[in-house]
């Protein structure tokens, strides 16, 4: 794929914290030198908390990997695996029971992966990466589930702010020399709660999750046709 640019948009006014103010690019990590780049910063957030963690998966052929940069600095990174008929996804290693199941399905699946946000980074930039792994997993490939493996202690953040569920129960996870819980999210749910919130920011009430954060939903067709084209 070409290189892709996608911007964050516009902040509000009233949006006046430095970190809300700084301008934000979402790119595709398809050269060597930011491949790197965003491989740095998954040793730096991984390194710290004591998890091994091996770079050079970053990039594999049913992978695609953003990341997030401001001012020529990565900011932030993760990587969405596809599944197909040849190669399944990371889960596989320890949940592969689990996802045959949902296979059985007929359940398209992928897996969000190698997330690494840098300290004191906007909630914009998480919001932005997940929403543009959705839009390329959901609305150009048809794909219909998240599945993702994260630290138990990571659990209630990844339902809270994003709507996951249990799915898979706690095993020993393989990569990383941690235990892991297996969750799953169904797309149309994701979709749903970016159309009731997405692009609210600061107006969205009681609403505690990222969705405000996410992109308006009317922002979705111009960044997918961004997608497609591969446009810089």
């Amino acid at each position: 794929m070409r290189d892709l640019v996608v911007g964050e948009g516009k902040a509000e006014a009233a949006l006046d914290h430095p970190l809300d103010q700084q301008i934000f690019h979402i790119r595709m990590a398809n050269s060597q030198g930011r491949r790197e780049a965003a491989s740095l910063l998954l040793k730096k957030m991984y390194g710290w908390r004591g998890y091994s963690v091996d770079p050079s998966a970053i990039h594999a052929p049913n992978k695609i990997t953003l990341f997030a940069e401001t001012g020529g600095e990565v900011v932030g990174t993760m990587s969405l695996c596809l599944d197909n008929g040849e190669i399944g996804l990371p889960a596989d290693d320890n949940f592969r029971d689990k996802l045959d199941d949902l296979r059985g399905q007929r359940r398209r699946l992928c897996e969000p992966s190698r997330l690494a946000i840098d300290k004191g980074v906007s909630k914009r930039v998480f919001a932005a990466l997940i929403h543009i792994s959705y839009i390329y997993a959901r609305n150009i490939h048809g794909y219909t589930d998240y599945v993702i493996e994260v630290n138990p202690r990571h659990v209630m953040f990844y339902k809270r702010m994003l709507g996951f569920r249990d799915f898979g129960g706690t095993r020993d996870c393989t990569r990383v020399g941690a235990p892991a819980v297996l969750l799953r999210l169904e797309l149309e749910h994701m979709g749903e709660q970016i159309r009731k919130f997405g692009g609210l920011m600061e107006q969205h009430g009681n609403e505690r999750s990222f969705y405000p954060y996410f992109f308006p939903i009317w922002d979705e067709p111009g960044i997918t046709g961004r997608l497609l084209s591969g446009a810089t």
